[in-house]
C-alpha cells in the first residue's frame, strides 16, 4: 500500500532535519556540480513525492506513464520478457579502405560472435562521389569502405549469409542507390529480397540538422525517403527502410533531451510524409527504426530510452491514429559516444564505453555497438574491436542484467528523469510545430542554434573545470602513446581504381546511358526512384553517374548560416 503524501513528507522532513544535517555538519558533500552530462541539475534525493503529489496521482502514474512491459506505452520495453526471450543484436560498426579489406573484417567479427553487421561508408561514398573524382582526391577508405560500384558490393558482401544476419547501412544521401546495390547482389545470388532483414540509415533531415553530408534540397530529398517506404513495403517486407538517428545530433553536442526531441520530431515528419503520399501508416510505421547515442550519464540516457518509447507510442495513436499495435513501438540501434572518447591515455575509453553500454542494455536497446578505445585517434584496430566486442558479451553473459525486464524501472531517481526528459520533448515538439515543422525549422537554423549552444554551454563547464575529464582536465599524466593503430592495405586504393575503371571499359555503354535516362525521367516526374535505380545498379553505373543525374534534376542544397 502506498504511503499518503503527508506521511512521506512528514518523513522526508524529519530525515532531513535528524540525519541529514547532523551528516553534512560532520562531513559536507563534496564541492562539485551535481549536473547530467547535459547540464541538468540532481536532486540530492528521490522519493515517491517526484511521481505524483497524492497516492492516487502515484497509483495512476504507474498504470498510465510506466505500465508493464510489452504493454502501451511501452516505458518498460516492447517485448514482456525483456532479453530473457532474445539477447540485443551486437552489431560493431565497420568498414575501412577497400571492399576486400572491409569483407575481412566482417567474416573476423562474426568468428568472434557478432550477430549482425554494420557497414560504414567512407567520405567520397556519402556525398556521392566516385572515388576519382578531384573533389574527394585523399578521402578514400579513411571512414568507411569505398563503394563507386555494383563491383565493390559484390566484393564487399562475398560470403556473407546475408539471408541469415541482418545488415544495417549506415548512408544517407545516396541511401537509395546503396540499398539497391545490396538488393541487387542478393538477387544475384538468389535470395529473395522477402528473406533480407536490416536497415539503411536513409535519415537525410538529420545532415541538416547535425551532421551535414547531405547533397540534394530537403524536399527531394524526402521524396527519395519515402520512395524507399514505398519500395520496401511491397517487396522487401522485412527492412527497416529508415533508422532515424539522433546518435549524430548528440555528437554535434546537443543535450540528451535536445537528441530525443529532434529525433522524435524528425521521425514523424517522415512519417507525415508517408501518409501525405498515401501510405499506410499501420503497415508503414512497424519498419521505421530509431538509432540513439549512449553517452556518460548513466542514468539521464536510460531515462531517454525509456520516455523514447513512450513519446513515441502516444505520438503514433494519438496524432497519426495508429491502430496496429506494432506501430506504436519505438525499436532502437545504440552506440556509445565517440564524443566521450579521449586521445589521452585511450586504454580507459574502454571502461567509459562499459558503462554507456551498460545504459543502452538497462534501456531496452534492440541493438548496440560498442565503440573501440582507440577511436578518437584512428580507426579501430582488430585488437580494439575484439576488446569492444567482448563488453558486450560479458554484458550478456556475466553481468546478470538480462534476468529480468527493467530492472530499473520504478525506481524514483529513474522515472522522475524519465518524466522529465518527457515534458521537455514535448515542449520542444511544440516549438517545431510553431515554427511549421522540422523542414521550416531546418532552413531558419532552428536546430542548429539550439545544438550549437549546448555545446558550447558543454565545453565552457570543461574549461572552467565545472566538468571533469578523467584524462583531460583530470588526473592527467604525461606518457607515451602504447596501443597498436591499425594500417590499411596501402595497394587498397590502387586496386579500387583499377577495378572501379575495368567496369567502365567493360560495361555496356549504351545500357548504362539508357538506363541513367529513364532515371532522369523518374526523377523529373512522380514515379518512384527505385526501380529505376535498380536497373541502374544492374548496368554497373556508378554511385557518382547516379547521383549526378540526381543533382541534375534536384540541384544541390546550400546550408542557410547560423548567427
Amino acid at each position: 500500500m502506498f504511503e499518503s503524501t503527508d506521511q512521506i513528507a512528514e518523513a522526508y522532513a524529519r530525515w532531513e532535519t535528524q540525519t541529514l544535517q547532523p551528516a553534512l555538519s560532520k562531513a559536507p558533500e563534496r564541492d562539485a556540480a551535481f549536473i547530467t552530462t547535459s547540464s541538468a541539475p540532481i536532486n540530492r534525493l528521490y522519493t515517491p513525492l517526484d511521481l505524483g503529489a497524492t497516492e492516487e496521482q502515484r497509483r495512476e502514474d504507474y498504470l498510465h506513464n510506466i505500465a508493464l512491459p510489452g504493454e502501451y506505452p511501452f516505458t518498460r520495453g516492447i517485448h514482456p520478457t525483456g532479453y530473457r526471450g532474445k539477447l540485443w543484436t551486437m552489431r560493431m560498426f565497420a568498414g575501412f579502405g577497400s571492399a576486400e579489406e572491409t569483407n575481412a573484417r566482417f567474416k573476423y567479427l562474426l568468428e568472434q560472435g557478432q550477430t549482425g553487421l554494420s557497414i560504414a561508408f567512407d567520405m567520397p561514398t556519402l556525398y556521392g562521389r566516385d572515388t576519382d573524382h578531384p573533389l574527394v582526391e585523399g578521402e578514400f577508405g579513411k571512414c568507411g569502405v569505398a563503394i563507386s560500384s555494383l563491383a565493390d558490393m559484390e566484393i564487399l558482401l562475398d560470403g556473407l549469409p546475408l539471408d541469415v544476419v541482418s545488415t544495417s547501412m549506415t548512408i544517407n544521401s545516396p541511401a537509395a542507390i546503396i540499398w539497391a546495390m545490396y538488393l541487387v547482389v542478393a538477387e544475384q545470388r538468389g535470395i529473395p529480397w522477402s528473406k533480407l532483414r536490416g536497415t539503411t540509415q536513409n535519415d537525410i533531415l538529420k545532415e541538416y540538422i547535425a551532421q551535414n553530408e547531405y547533397i540534394f534540397p530537403p524536399e527531394p530529398s524526402m521524396r527519395l525517403v519515402v520512395d524507399t517506404f514505398e519500395f520496401g513495403a511491397e517487396h522487401v517486407p522485412q527492412w527497416n527502410p529508415i533508422s532515424v538517428s539522433g546518435y549524430h545530433i548528440r555528437e554535434a553536442g546537443s543535450t540528451a533531451a535536445q537528441e530525443l526531441a529532434f529525433t522524435l520530431a524528425d521521425g514523424i515528419a517522415y512519417i507525415q510524409a508517408a501518409v501525405e503520399r498515401g501510405l499506410d501508416v499501420d503497415a508503414i510505421a512497424p519498419r521505421i527504426s530509431f538509432f540513439f547515442n549512449a553517452h556518460n550519464d548513466f542514468f539521464e540516457e536510460i531515462a531517454k530510452y525509456r520516455a523514447a518509447r513512450r513519446v513515441w507510442a502516444r505520438t503514433m495513436r494519438e496524432r497519426f491514429g495508429a491502430k496496429n499495435p506494432r506501430a506504436w513501438w519505438l525499436r532502437f540501434h545504440s552506440q556509445t559516444a565517440g564524443a566521450s572518447l579521449t586521445a589521452q591515455q585511450p586504454e580507459i575509453n574502454v571502461v567509459r564505453t562499459a558503462i554507456q553500454a551498460l545504459a543502452a542494455v538497462l534501456g531496452g536497446t534492440q541493438s548496440l555497438h560498442t565503440n573501440s578505445l582507440d577511436e578518437a585517434l584512428a580507426l579501430p584496430s582488430e585488437k580494439a574491436v575484439t576488446i569492444a566486442l567482448r563488453t558486450q558479451q560479458i554484458i550478456a553473459e556475466e553481468s546478470g542484467v538480462t534476468n529480468t525486464v527493467d530492472p530499473l524501472g520504478g525506481a524514483y531517481f529513474v522515472e522522475a528523469l524519465t518524466d522529465e526528459m518527457e515534458r521537455v520533448c514535448l515542449d520542444y515538439f511544440h516549438q517545431i510545430d510553431e515554427q511549421g515543422g522540422v523542414v521550416a525549422a531546418i532552413r531558419n537554423g532552428y536546430f542548429q542554434r539550439e545544438i550549437a549552444d549546448a555545446a558550447y554551454r558543454y565545453q565552457q563547464e570543461i574549461d572552467g573545470d565545472v566538468r571533469g575529464i578523467v584524462g583531460v582536465n583530470k588526473y592527467v599524466v604525461d606518457a607515451p602513446l602504447e596501443i597498436p593503430i591499425l594500417e590499411m592495405d596501402v595497394e587498397g586504393e590502387a586496386r579500387h581504381l583499377a577495378r572501379l575503371n575495368r567496369v567502365r571499359t567493360t560495361r555496356d555503354q549504351v545500357l548504362v546511358q539508357q538506363r541513367l535516362a529513364a532515371l532522369h525521367a523518374a526523377a523529373a516526374g512522380n514515379a518512384n526512384m527505385m526501380p529505376a535505380l535498380l536497373d541502374c545498379v544492374r548496368a554497373y553505373a556508378t554511385v557518382g553517374e547516379m547521383c549526378d543525374v540526381l543533382r541534375e534534376v534536384f540541384g544541390v542544397y546550400q546550408e542557410t548560416v547560423v548567427v
